[in-house]
Order: structure tokens, then C-alpha cells, then sequence
């Protein structure tokens, strides 16, 4: 089989185009053809070192195939996004991947195999937060920021679908699905939000941005809301006024994808299904590009400017 490997940490310039054994299921196991793998933004920190993968390593967290095993699953259409996936185990971008058979979710059928591969990572990680973490509830008014990002576009579908009003929050003029967008770079968050809500808050923050967001969105909250903190580009470190904090009796809930197992993962896929299936949840725009040309695909996904996720084809 070939496969996209990485033997050194580096730029996307270490992958190379690889032939390796195809890996033969073990006990419990199971073999799948893999047919698309999308390339996240966390598989080219993985190449860069950031999570310290075991070397030689095949990358890629997020797939769709199918089972070509023996066994209750053969034949069938799956999608996923596994558990160590590039890091402690060989990921999806290769032609075969072997995992265990509990981590299998069946596919929507009306999505293509490369719709299905975009899915993974944004709708696990926006779902984990809102539904899991958050207990977002109908009629509740949910703040996303970083609202233009992959998983603040599958969180405001997620909480669409779940009745809730969801105001978006970016720095650029992308359009938007949510029911309000709000370009900060140019507006005051906290006294936009009071106004837009009629001086009450709102009930959620999923904080898909951090560092200097943070404190501005915590700001928004109303009295006993709760903020999902999921990342924090550039600084590590934030500054609140821990007094208001806990006088508003605010909660804050941290959430890293990164610690799901391989179960957990399914479980949510299953959750997802329906949403995809009715057509209230849509897979994300996509690039297409080949196992030859992945490195390059790397190279957009690393610089964040294209709107499109990166998919590699192995079909």
C-alpha cells in the first residue's frame, strides 16, 4: 500500500509518498479501504512535532472507506476519526487503515466519501463542546467565536439544529450561517452583544480563538453562563477580572478532543448521523488533491487563509 509518512518533525516538506505492508487486523479488529482523508489544521502541528508522534508515522485523524475485512462491518461505508490517529498509531492518509472494530460509525449515505472525510475533527469537537460540555438547550443564544473557522461553521449548524440562536463572531466579512455575525475587529464585543440581546447576555460562549478573545467574550455572558474554552491561538496566558467572574457566577469548561477514545469518537458520529442524513447538518466545501500533491495541500491548510477543506483521494 502507499501512504503519506513522516520520519522527522518539520515543515509539510518532511512527508514523502511511501510503500509500506498493508496492515493486517488483529484481534478485534478491522481493515478499511480508505477512500478520502481530510487534512486538519492539528495534522499539521502533529508533522511540525507539537504533539511528539512516534516516528516513522502516517498523519491524518479523519477519513471515510470501506471495510474490507471479515466480520460484521465488510463491505460496509464508514466514517471516522480516530483516537491517537498520527500520533501513537498510523492515521488515516494512506491507502489501508487498521483500527479496532467498536471505533467504526456507518457513513451517511447521502454523503460522498470525500463530504463524509471533511466531517471528523470540526463536527466531533463543536459537538463535544456545545452538546456534551455545554448542555446547549433549545431557545438558549450561543456566542461562537472564531465563527468563520471549520468548527465555528459546524457549531453554528449543530446549534441551529439543537433551536438554539447562534451569534457568529470572526474578524473578516466571510458570510455566515449564523443568526447574527459580528465583526469584531471594528465593534466592541461586550456592548454589541448586550444590545443584540436585549441587556441580558448570552447563555453560552464556545471560544474557538482564546488569547486576546478571551476575556472580551467572557464579558459577554449573562448571569451563571458558561464559556467553552476549546483552544488559545498565540498567547497561552489570559488576564480576566476574576471578581465579576465570580459575583456573575460564570462557569468555565475546558474541552480537548484529544483526550476522546476511539468509542467516544463513534458514539458521536452516531450522534451526528441523523443531522447529515436530514440535511440540517452540511459537510464542509473541499479541495481535492492526490496522496503526490498532499504536501502541498499541507501547505494551505498550515497558512489558514482558504475557506475549503484540504481532502486527499485514494480511491
Amino acid at each position: 500500500m502507499k501512504a503519506l509518512r513522516f520520519s522527522e518533525y518539520g515543515s509539510p516538506e518532511v512527508l514523502r509518498v511511501t510503500e509500506m505492508e498493508t496492515p493486517t487486523p488483529g484481534p478485534g479488529e478491522v481493515l478499511v479501504r480508505v477512500a478520502a482523508a481530510a487534512i486538519n489544521p492539528s495534522d499539521v502541528k502533529n508533522v511540525a512535532g507539537l504533539f511528539s508522534a512516534a516516528l516513522p508515522r502516517t498523519p491524518g485523524r479523519d477519513f471515510a472507506g470501506t471495510v474490507v475485512s471479515d466480520g460484521a462491518w465488510l463491505g460496509r461505508e464508514v466514517w471516522g476519526s480516530g483516537a491517537g490517529f498520527g500520533v501513537v498509531r498510523d492515521g488515516a492518509q494512506g491507502e489501508y487503515l487498521c483500527l479496532p472494530a467498536k471505533w467504526l460509525s456507518a457513513k451517511p449515505s447521502n454523503l460522498s466519501m470525500a463530504e463524509a472525510a471533511t466531517v471528523g475533527v470540526p463536527y466531533v469537537t463543536a459537538w463535544t463542546a456545545l452538546v456534551r460540555a455545554g448542555n446547549l438547550g433549545p431557545g438558549e443564544t450561543v456566542l461562537i467565536v472564531g465563527g468563520s473557522g471549520a468548527v465555528g461553521r459546524a457549531a453554528i449548524q449543530i446549534a441551529r439544529w439543537k433551536g438554539a440562536r447562534t451569534i457568529g463572531v470572526g474578524r473578516s466579512d466571510r458570510p455566515s450561517e449564523a443568526d447574527l455575525y459580528i465583526n469584531a475587529s471594528h465593534r466592541d464585543l461586550p456592548s454589541t452583544i448586550a444590545e443584540a440581546t436585549g441587556g441580558r447576555g448570552a447563555d453560552m460562549v464556545l471560544d474557538a480563538v482564546g488569547g486576546p478573545m478571551f476575556e472580551p467574550a467572557l464579558k459577554t455572558l449573562r448571569q451563571g453562563g458558561r464559556q467553552i474554552a476549546i483552544t488559545s491561538a498565540g498567547a497561552q496566558r489570559v488576564e480576566f477580572d476574576l471578581m465579576d467572574f465570580y459575583h456573575r457566577q460564570l462557569r468555565l469548561i475546558g474541552v480537548d478532543t484529544m483526550k476522546l477514545t476511539g468509542d467516544e469518537i463513534a458514539a458521536i458520529l452516531d450522534e451526528l448521523r441523523p443531522g447529515f442524513e436530514t440535511g440540517a447538518l452540511k459537510a464542509s466545501p473541499y479541495a481535492l488533491s492526490s496522496l503526490a500533491s498532499a504536501a502541498a495541500a499541507y501547505v494551505d491548510v498550515s497558512s489558514g487563509k482558504s475557506v475549503q477543506k484540504q481532502v486527499i483521494g485514494l480511491e
